[in-house]
């Protein structure tokens, strides 16, 4: 199966949603051009609470379709862009990539994964009981997160709806993927 680019978003303001685009310019080192969460320092509100002087390593939060298709079986209507993500993909699996893992996007764009999403209260805020959807528990008790991965952008370039994935993964061993 292909992998694509479903959806590109970003928001210049702080809301838990991000339009969708044409296109989105991926910056080396900082992130999404234009979004709020762009920086090489934390950009986040919780995190820059917590030390402003952290290495931001959300720089761009990337979700796959499937989990889109997933809450809409659960009866949750959710598009790309609305839980906050700036790449939307398609035929890969996103959380099951390891740490350090690189994505290529489109012709130019590298983004190196850093870890999962830790999704927050705001996602019951904006549809009720979405958090149970994202975050549970597997069979041995450890927490499961499915609210997308983070990553830095490693080469910048235009990332479109339609360009394709691909996944190159570090030498091993490899080291599954923690909140972030």
């Amino acid at each position: 199966m292909n992998s694509t680019v479903v959806a590109v978003s970003s928001n210049g303001v702080h809301s838990f949603t991000k339009p969708n685009k044409d296109s989105v310019t991926l910056l080396a080192g900082l992130g999404v051009e234009g979004d709020v969460h762009a920086g090489v320092t934390v950009k986040h509100r919780s995190r820059v609470a917590q030390d402003p002087t952290q290495p931001n390593l959300r720089q761009v939060h990337l979700i796959d379709q499937e989990l889109l298709g997933e809450l809409g079986d659960a009866g949750f209507e959710v598009a790309p862009g609305e839980l906050g993500e700036n790449i939307t993909t398609s035929g890969i699996d996103l959380l099951g990539l390891p740490e350090g893992a690189l994505l290529r996007l489109g012709d130019e764009a590298v983004v190196e994964v850093t870890g999962l999403r830790n999704p927050c209260l705001q996602i019951d805020a904006f549809q009720g009981g979405l958090l149970k959807q994202v975050v549970g528990r597997a069979d041995d008790g450890s927490i499961v997160r499915k609210a997308g991965i983070m990553g830095i952008v490693r080469s910048g370039g235009v990332v479109r709806p339609g360009d394709a994935v691909e996944a190159v993964l570090p030498a091993g061993p490899h080291r599954r993927l923690e909140r972030v």
